[in-house]
């Protein structure tokens, strides 16, 4: 198929981004990593020795930046429907969140061990119609926020990464009257965050009780 002038532009805007170019020379597999960063730098999300779950981690820029601020007694789990290239450190379950037996699989290998941090990037298969795919998006938010509640240590924290709109704003408004210390999180610069997405913070006191 012949490639479009707006294909062309956002494939040079692409290419010429500082942060793809940066991802690069620093060996991150996408500049995705750089939103977990920005983040963390801010809010102090890793710390060494934590147990972090990347839920929808292809191609694994945010464990690639969880395995450099948790270090070698920490431990990072990530997971997705995609293959991902295995790192050190990194333990892996390939599988749909959605599916029971890749829930147990995950909870076997967690073996009772509490969550310091869940991490959230899944993204559904896009159908072009904009409410139905910021539908779906909710849902595997929600399905993340499920696994957070029931995992997550007293004081542990969840980031979620879902696309913008109606029902992720209601999603978002929703819990912070229902959970402590929930907010949008998106890095400081656009030129980091996706425009279409937001990331929501949830934590101090999320699986307490």
């Amino acid at each position: 198929m012949k490639r479009t002038r707006t294909s062309k532009a956002w494939m040079m805007e692409h290419v010429n981004d500082a942060y793809v170019q940066r991802a690069k020379a620093e060996g991150y597999r996408s500049r995705a990593a750089f939103k977990l960063l920005e983040i963390d730098e801010r809010d102090h999300l890793l710390r060494p020795g934590m147990v972090v779950v990347d839920l929808g981690a292809a191609p694994g820029s945010w464990t690639q930046a969880a395995l450099k601020r948790v270090g070698a007694k920490g431990r990072v789990i990530a997971l997705d429907l995609l293959p991902v290239e295995t790192m050190p450190g990194m333990e892996f379950i390939q599988g749909d969140f959605q599916e029971d037996a890749v829930l147990e699989q995950l909870e076997a290998l967690l073996a009772g061990a509490p969550v310091d941090l869940v991490l959230s990037d899944m993204a559904p298969n896009m159908s072009g119609i904009e409410l139905t795919d910021q539908a779906r998006s909710v849902y595997l938010a929600e399905l993340a926020l499920d696994f957070a509640v029931k995992h997550l240590k007293p004081g542990g924290k969840f980031l979620v990464r879902c696309s913008r709109g109606p029902a992720s704003w209601n999603f978002a408004r929703r819990r912070r009257n229902t959970l402590p210390h929930c907010r949008c999180a998106s890095p400081r610069r656009r030129a980091i965050a996706a425009p279409k997405c937001i990331c929501l913070e949830m934590g101090s006191g999320l699986a307490e009780g």
